[in-house]
């Protein structure tokens, strides 16, 4: 069997947006992003440390109600140094926390588009 020419890397996640302006004026204020690239009227490409982050409003991926589905799940996982910080940050811009600081280590919350995402203790 011959090696796998793909790394066992995440490069970037994508996450699905309805609005790019408003998502990206939140994640900016949430994730203190400082600087990224908006192209092709529907991505919004962040700055970020480690694995890359695009906003997307998805046109290649909607339904047939012209909608895409939000993540339903966290699969994207964002880290702190202070679960109980960021819990609190969270929770002081009226973000929809999902769960309280779970084991001492994670939580789970909404963006304005619902999906589901969450902070982990490094």
């Amino acid at each position: 069997m011959s090696k796998s020419p793909i790394k066992n890397k995440v490069s970037t996640v994508f996450i699905p947006v309805k609005d790019i302006g408003k998502a990206k004026q939140w994640y900016t204020k949430m994730l203190d992003v400082q600087n990224g690239e908006e192209m092709f009227d529907h991505l919004f490409i962040a700055e970020m440390d480690g694995t890359g982050m695009v906003l997307d409003k998805m046109p290649m991926w909607k339904n047939e109600q012209g909608e895409v589905q939000p993540l339903n799940v966290p699969a994207i996982q964002f880290a702190t140094e202070d679960i109980h910080a960021s819990y609190q940050f969270m929770k002081t811009n009226d973000v929809e926390l999902v769960t309280e600081v779970e084991h001492d280590k994670y939580f789970v919350f909404k963006d304005p588009d619902g999906n589901l995402l969450m902070v982990c203790q490094e």
